[in-house]
């Protein structure tokens, strides 16, 4: 995995008021901003109103929302979809897709249940209102390959030449083969096929439990972002991935960890997943007893790679910028293997450079080890904010964590952590 940005030197001078770490705020968590059963969201924004669709629930077979802002207060408005379609048997409508066409129409994207196959499968509609009522397009389904399991979870991508795609996934783990996201491209009506499909990425990961989808694509000016969930969504061990490729057809390559899981959160929000993006926002939902909410956070680019603020990112220690330290290789039960070793001067220390989507509280989770009784780093924050972040003795290549609350700027901000007394060594910095 490319990790995020690249890292670099900054000069720190000498400090008389030392702090110990715990004096700022601490991390934002991600809270709910629709309190029901609303899962698998996709959202847009019509002028200044945003508009949010889910899976089916209690409010209908395809429940809509709207809110005048991404964070709220949001109304659920009904069902979207009333009508059922003609090739559609009894059973739920799943994770919705809205986008708009060239003719100012909004076209939905569904999963349904098709009674000729008995498999689920991508449908369409259409409306001139983004709450609707949407009408079916057509009598059968778009995609519907009982073969493969049948196909859900579609969603729409506009290139920046304006060409028009829809992504899906295969269902294959209902009939025990292969799941993959696939690329067709389509006319701009979003529903006459143009050419083959690609696939972009299949589940070959274990914490994916062959179980990948709800695909989300976003063009960055660097590359293409691949969003989508993994594992069971029944349960915490749902996540969000992502994977990046310089081209739209790929190859594609998934990021080294999830971007979002129960644990990178802390338990505030179980099994985030169904992710869509828009704009500056994540939105997604998370289990809460036995509906899932809808949640939002804020997400920013570091170098084109997404971040969620409240979700932990990985910075490793030694891909840091080094003086008077060294790495150390085939450290057992390191991150990776690898750590920073001899920070034993006064001017031994390590310069990492973290990404804040938003200006404000943060918590940074260092993991180090110490031997020799208690350590301490002097911890200086974009050259100016210094306090000493302390190390209790557990033991060489015994790797913990301890808790720095942090105030950080919008973008990069750079963390030097400086020998202040006795040993101890980096494995790597969490920011969450």
């Amino acid at each position: 995995m490319r990790l995020l940005g690249r890292l670099f030197l900054a000069f720190t001078a000498a400090t008389v008021c030392l702090p110990t770490a715990g004096a700022a705020a601490a991390t934002v968590a991600p809270t709910p901003v629709i309190r029901a059963d609303f899962p698998d969201p996709d959202v847009i924004q019509v002028g200044s109103t945003f508009y949010a669709y889910s899976t089916s629930s209690r409010p209908g077979r395809i429940p809509a929302a709207s809110a005048p802002s991404a964070t709220g207060p949001w109304t659920v408005r009904g069902d979207a979809l009333p009508a059922k379609p003609s090739w559609a048997g009894d059973g739920g409508f799943w994770a919705p897709d809205v986008s708009r066409l060239p003719d100012g129409r909004y076209l939905m994207y569904f999963t349904g249940p098709s009674t000729a196959t008995g498999r689920m499968c991508v449908g369409a509609a259409t409306s001139a209102n983004p709450l609707g009522p949407f009408q079916p397009a057509g009598g059968s389904p778009l995609v519907c390959d009982a073969d493969e399991g049948g196909d859900i979870d579609p969603s729409s991508f506009v290139d920046t030449d304006g060409k028009r795609y829809l992504l899906y996934k295969n269902d294959g783990n209902a009939v025990g083969r292969p799941t993959i996201l696939w690329l067709q491209q389509v006319a701009a009506d979003g529903v006459t096929f143009v050419g083959g499909r690609t696939e972009l990425i299949r589940d070959d990961r274990p914490e994916e439990a062959g179980v990948i989808e709800a695909p989300v694509l976003v063009k960055r000016p660097s590359q293409y972002v691949l969003f989508y969930s993994g594992g069971s969504y029944i349960g915490n061990t749902y996540f969000t991935g992502y994977a990046v490729s310089p081209s739209l057809t790929g190859r594609y390559t998934k990021a080294y960890r999830p971007l979002m899981t129960t644990a990178t959160f802390d338990g505030a929000v179980q099994g985030p997943g169904g992710t869509d993006v828009l704009g500056d926002r994540a939105f997604f939902h998370g289990w809460v007893g036995d509906a899932r909410h809808l949640y939002t956070a804020a997400l920013g680019w570091a170098g084109d790679y997404p971040v969620v603020r409240g979700s932990r990112v990985r910075y490793e220690a030694e891909r840091g910028t080094l003086n008077r330290a060294t790495v150390r290789t085939g450290a057992a039960g390191a991150s990776q293997g690898a750590v920073v070793a001899k920070i034993d001067h006064a001017d031994s220390w390590v310069d990492v450079r973290v990404f804040a989507p938003v200006a404000g509280a943060y918590t940074a989770h260092v993991a180090y080890a110490a031997g020799y009784g208690d350590a301490q780093h002097l911890v200086t924050v974009n050259g100016t904010t210094r306090f000493t972040l302390d190390y209790p003795d557990r033991g060489w290549d015994n790797w913990t964590q301890v808790r720095a609350p942090l105030t950080l700027n919008a973008g990069w901000n750079t963390l030097r952590l400086q020998h202040r007394t006795r040993w101890a060594e980096l494995d790597h910095i969490e920011i969450a």
